[in-house]
């Protein structure tokens, strides 16, 4: 067995572990800090929506020589000095995006682009895009998302407990502000596919949180009726006992997305796997970070403020006090001499003292009449 393996058998087992409940307050600090920098990037810089959300025209050309910058050159020029996002795609061509543009404006940026690039204006592909329509689109994820929270909401109080669900919605709500926060200070595109890439880390947050939530709730039967754990203790326990598999599952979904970021998205080239894939990857990071540090400490918090729990937590600190005290006696009671007092030692014609009859043989005195008179000394 590897030493991973084996560090996840004795962390299941509870012959090792963190104290990840126990310095919760470190945990909490940490994301505080990390979702008031994604705040305050999304309010300075905002994000940078495509052309789905705020209109406009897309144009992708054919393999050609063309450099990005001047394609971008020539399209802002054509278009009346509108910005232009130009992007290369892995099959040589460029793919050049102008927001709040009409189809007026678009068909001498067509015909601008095809005379640059030496190529026909029907071999470069334009895609026009309403601004009502990307509205809709944003209008309809927002809905979405919401139906979506209530629903897990719903469906982890009536499975678990309330205080689960609300852990949960707050974990997922950290979840998805870090994510937007890093597309608003790295400045990708907001497309449709960062809006499945948003979904996809929902269910997954969620998978991760829902594991360890289902060993806690139980361990956590029939707590009050034993006075050796507090439910901090037993959520701690609970939570080491899943860690491994959650890094395993982490680091095997991270890998394939890490690809498609750094390989796809950036020596290829590919725009759209840029969207998908930094969602994905931020959120999954962001989603067990917040399974192990956020979800489970807060849950902990909030069921620790249950009179049954006080109650239980009272007991098992009493119990530990008195354990500590009948420890502490026993070991006084081991290391007290023991008092003995050394006793005179008899001497020939003395008679003992009573202390050294009762400790061992008693000596006779010798009789000094014994044998006198007789040359022999032996008796008649």
């Amino acid at each position: 067995m590897s030493r991973l393996g084996t560090l996840g058998a004795r962390l299941y087992r509870g012959e090792v572990g963190y104290d990840f409940v126990g310095k919760r307050k470190i945990w909490y600090g940490i994301s505080i800090l990390i979702t008031i920098t994604a705040i305050v990037g999304l309010a300075v810089r905002g994000l940078n929506l495509g052309i789905e959300f705020s209109g406009g025209a897309v144009f992708e050309t054919p393999k050609t020589s063309v450099s990005a910058s001047h394609a971008r050159e020539v399209a802002e020029s054509a278009s009346g000095g509108h910005t232009a996002v130009v992007q290369e795609l892995g099959r040589g061509g460029l793919r050049i995006q102008i927001s709040e543009l009409g189809t007026k404006e678009a068909l001498p940026v067509q015909e601008k682009l095809a005379k640059e690039l030496d190529v026909k204006t029907s071999e470069i592909e334009t895609q026009l895009v309403g601004p009502s329509w990307g509205e809709e689109i944003a209008n309809k994820a927002w809905q979405g998302l919401a139906i979506f929270m209530v629903l897990v909401v719903i469906y982890l109080a009536i499975a678990f407990e309330w205080r689960m669900a609300l852990a949960a919605l707050i974990a997922l709500i950290h979840d998805l502000t870090i994510t937007v926060g890093v597309y608003a200070l790295v400045g990708f595109e907001v497309t449709p596919g960062t809006v499945i890439g948003l979904l996809t880390i929902l269910g997954y947050s969620l998978y991760d949180t829902v594991v360890v939530f289902d060993g806690l709730k139980e361990a956590s039967k029939d707590l009050t009726k034993q006075t050796r754990f507090t439910y901090s203790e037993i959520a701690n326990r609970s939570l080491n006992s899943t860690l491994v598999r959650s890094i395993n599952t982490t680091v095997v979904a991270l890998l394939p997305v890490g690809a498609l970021l750094f390989i796809g998205g950036g020596a290829l080239g590919a725009g759209m796997l840029n969207d998908i894939s930094l969602a994905l990857f931020v959120g999954l990071a962001a989603g067990a970070y917040s399974s192990i540090f956020i979800a489970t400490p807060l849950v902990a918090d909030l069921k620790e403020r249950d009179p049954q729990m006080k109650a239980l937590a009272k007991r098992v600190r009493a119990k530990r006090a008195s354990a500590a005290a009948k420890a502490d006696s026993d070991s006084d009671a081991e290391q007290k001499p023991q008092d003995v007092t050394p006793q005179p030692r008899a001497e020939d014609g003395d008679e003992p003292t009573p202390a050294a009859a009762g400790a061992g043989q008693r000596r006779q005195p010798t009789s000094r009449g014994r044998g006198r008179g007789r040359p022999s000394g032996k008796r008649r």
